[in-house]
């Protein structure tokens, strides 16, 4: 990743732990950090909530496992602006953090997408809503329909139809999609933190 960046003319510096960051960080200083969720001792969203929690708000990204929704939103909850699944792509890693910067510098640009989701979000059916919050939680589509009463058929059709509304073309982009939606009211914020870990 750091041989992409600077290829890309970004100035890189790295760390082997969120400690020995913690030690070199000065708040104040611009840029992003590329955070991966799973570091050792301190985690990266360990590593961000301390951040957050001192008021530091440099835009972050979290790196996390393939299909790891429930950590990827717990690091937006705290902060993150955005996540990106391993494998990362060349493209994927510099659009994201060209996104970052330009949010970071933009925060009227931001408070916009946020309305946006906000919006979109809103145009779900209270059962699409519903089906979406336990999606997100991690919930298999035949637990859904068990819970709820309804065929796994219907299920699928919902999330279906979820995704089209949305324009989301994955499971992480639904889930920035409804984080984005809820960051003006932190108490609306659905809880899709599964207990898988």
């Amino acid at each position: 990743m750091r041989a992409v960046l600077e290829d890309d003319g970004y100035p890189v510096e790295t760390y082997s732990s969120s400690e020995s960051f913690l030690e070199a960080y000065r708040p104040g200083r611009k840029g992003c950090l590329l955070l991966d969720a799973y570091l050792p001792r301190m985690s990266g969203v360990d590593l961000l909530r301390r951040l957050h929690d001192r008021g530091d708000r440099l835009p972050t990204i979290m790196i996390t496992g393939s299909s790891d929704v429930p950590i990827a939103v717990e690091a937006m909850k705290a902060g993150a602006i955005d996540f990106i699944e391993k494998p990362i792509g060349c493209s994927e890693l510099l659009s994201s953090l060209n996104s970052a910067l330009e949010q970071s510098r933009n925060s009227s640009k931001l408070f916009a997408s946020r309305e946006t989701a906000a919006a979109t979000i809103a145009s779900l059916t209270p059962r699409q809503h519903q089906i979406m919050d336990m999606v997100l939680a991690g919930h298999p589509s035949k637990n859904i329909a068990a819970d709820l009463g309804i065929s796994q058929r219907t299920v699928e059709n919902h999330r279906a139809s979820i995704m089209e509304k949305t324009g989301s073309k994955s499971l992480p982009a639904l889930a920035r999609l409804a984080l984005a939606a809820h960051w003006n009211d932190p108490k609306e914020l659905p809880n899709y933190v599964s207990s898988r870990r």
